[in-house]
C-alpha cells in the first residue's frame, strides 16, 4: 500500500484506506493517511513541480482538479474512473491590495477557496472521502448512504458529490442554525435532511452513532480521508507563488480540521524538498467559539470543550472540535498562532474587505479580524507576505451582510453600514443627495 490509515498517536498497525474505520482501535484517537515516502521520493522536486505544473488546467481526467493533480500525494492507489470530482479546487488568489493598504501591508492575498463547486473549501475533502466510497462499492463494498453532521457547507459538498456518483446521502443540521442558503443546497441534489433540535456538537454525537454498523460511511472530518484533499490548499498556494513559500497563513478554525490539513500539506513539501521553509499557521475563531484559543492561552496545558454560543460565523459554531489534537500537533510545529475575534470585529472586518471588491463569508472575517488584530500587536510584520484563506463564498451568507447594513444584527453597531437612499424620482433632489454622499465619503 503505498497509502494507508495509521494511529496519529504511534500506535502499531496499518489499515488500508478501503477499511471503514475512523479511530484507533487501540486507543480511541484519530487516525491519518501515511504515504509512503520512498513511493514519494523516487521522483526529485523538480520531477514532482514539473509534473504538477503540466496537469494545471488539463481536461485530462482527473488532473484538471485542483485536489487530483496531486494524486500521489492524496491518494495514490484508487482507480481513476472511480474518482468522484468536478474540478474543485484551482482557486485564485486575491491580490487584497487596497485592504492590505488599510494594514499598511503591501504583500497580503486572500486565498478564494468559496470559489469552487458547492461555495466552500469542504470540496477539496469531499472529492477524496466520496471517490474512495465509490471506489469500494465498485469493488463490491456494501455501503447504504454516507453521512455527515454539519452546520452548513459539510452538508452541500456531500450532497453535490454523492449526488454525481449516485449515491445517497444523509446531512444532520442543528435545527435554526443555518443561511437558507446553506439548507436548500443538500435539498437540491436530494440528500436526506435532518434538522435535529440541538446544536452541531449534538448532531456529530448522533451521526457517530448511526454510522457504527459500517452500513452507513461517516464523511466528517475525524475520517482523515478529508483531511487528504484539504491539504491541497498548501501546495496549490505554493504553486501560485512560482513555488514560494509565503511568510504567514492565517485561517479560520471550528472543527479544526482544515488547521491540521495545511500543516500536513506543508510538511509533506519539506519532506520532499519541495519547500526549505516553513510558514507560520494562525488559526482564528470566534470568540462564542474558542477552545482552541483559550488553551493556546495556557500554552496548550490543557483543553477543555465549551458550550458553543451564537457566532455570526456559524459553520465554525463548534466548542467540542474532534480534531483538536491533530491542530495542536500543527500549530506547535508552524510556531503557530491563535486569535480571536467578537462579534463586532468580525461583522466590521467583514464590511471593511467587501468596501475593496471582497464579498466576504463571516468565517473569513473572523481571520481578517484576527489578522488586523495582529497586525496591530506587530505579532505579523507589515512587510511579510501573508495569506488568508476564505473558507467560503459570501453568497451563501446574504442574510449576514443584509443585517449588516440595514443595522437589525442583534448586538453589533454595523460602524459601516451602506443604507441605500429611498429618494423622490426628482432630478434636482437626486444631484443634492449624490453631492451631500461624494462630501461625506471624501471626508472619511
Amino acid at each position: 500500500m503505498n497509502a494507508y490509515f495509521r494511529c496519529i498517536d504511534g500506535c502499531e498497525g496499518k489499515f488500508s484506506l478501503t477499511d471503514i474505520i475512523y479511530k484507533c482501535p487501540k486507543c480511541g484517537s484519530l487516525l491519518e493517511v501515511h504515504h509512503d515516502a520512498d513511493y514519494l521520493k523516487k521522483k526529485s522536486a523538480s520531477e514532482w513541480k514539473e509534473t504538477f505544473s503540466s496537469r494545471m488546467g488539463t481536461t485530462k481526467w482527473p488532473f484538471g482538479s485542483g485536489v487530483w493533480r496531486y494524486k500521489e500525494w492524496i491518494n495514490p492507489d484508487i482507480d481513476d474512473e472511480n474518482i468522484v470530482s468536478m474540478y474543485e479546487g484551482n482557486s485564485n488568489l486575491f491580490w487584497a491590495k487596497r485592504f492590505g493598504g488599510f494594514l499598511g501591508m503591501n504583500d497580503l492575498w486572500v486565498k478564494m477557496c468559496g470559489n469552487t463547486h458547492t461555495g466552500s473549501f469542504k470540496d477539496l475533502g469531499m472529492t477524496v472521502l466520496v471517490s474512495q466510497v465509490n471506489d469500494m462499492i465498485a469493488r463490491g463494498k456494501k455501503i447504504k448512504a454516507v453521512a455527515c453532521a454539519s452546520t452548513g457547507d459539510t452538508s452541500a459538498a456531500l450532497s453535490a458529490y454523492c449526488a454525481y456518483a449516485g449515491i445517497p446521502s444523509i446531512v444532520f443540521l442543528p435545527a435554526d442554525k443555518i443561511t437558507t442558503a446553506q439548507l436548500v443546497q443538500p435539498i437540491s441534489n436530494n440528500s436526506i435532511v435532518l434538522s435535529i433540535d440541538t446544536d452541531f456538537d449534538g448532531c456529530m454525537k448522533i451521526v457517530q452513532e448511526v454510522t457504527k454498523n459500517n452500513e452507513i460511511y461517516l464523511a466528517n472530518s475525524m475520517n482523515s480521508l478529508r483531511i487528504e484533499g484539504q491539504k491541497t490548499i498548501a501546495p496549490e498556494i505554493v504553486q501560485q507563488f512560482g513555488w514560494e513559500v509565503p511568510d504567514n497563513i492565517i485561517i479560520p478554525g471550528g472543527n479544526l480540521g482544515n488547521v491540521s490539513a495545511l500543516a500536513k500539506g506543508f510538511s509533506l513539501m519539506l519532506d520532499l524538498g519541495i519547500i526549505t521553509k516553513k510558514p507560520r499557521i494562525i488559526l482564528a475563531q470566534a470568540r462564542n467559539a474558542n477552545p482552541l484559543y483559550r488553551s493556546y492561552l495556557k500554552n496548550y496545558e490543557s483543553f477543555e470543550p465549551v458550550k458553543a454560543e451564537k457566532t455570526l460565523a456559524s459553520a465554525i459554531q463548534i466548542g467540542d472540535p474532534v480534531s483538536v489534537k491533530k491542530a495542536i500537533k500543527g500549530l506547535k510545529d508552524f510556531n503557530g498562532i491563535v486569535e480571536d475575534a467578537s462579534e463586532d470585529e468580525l461583522a466590521d472586518a467583514a464590511a471593511v474587505a467587501d468596501k475593496t471588491g471582497m464579498y466576504t463569508c463571516p468565517h473569513t472575517a473572523v481571520a481578517l479580524a484576527a489578522l488586523i488584530k495582529l497586525v496591530d500587536k506587530g505579532e505579523i510584520k507589515k512587510d511579510s507576505r501573508t495569506v488568508v484563506v476564505s473558507t467560503a463564498h459570501g453568497l451563501k451568507f446574504s442574510e449576514f451582510k443584509v443585517g449588516y447594513h440595514e443595522s437589525s444584527l442583534k448586538g453589533i453597531e454595523s460602524k459601516h453600514a451602506n443604507k441605500p437612499l429611498r429618494l423622490a424620482a426628482d432630478v434636482a433632489k437626486v444631484t443634492e443627495a449624490l453631492e451631500k454622499e461624494f462630501a461625506a465619503r471624501t471626508s472619511k
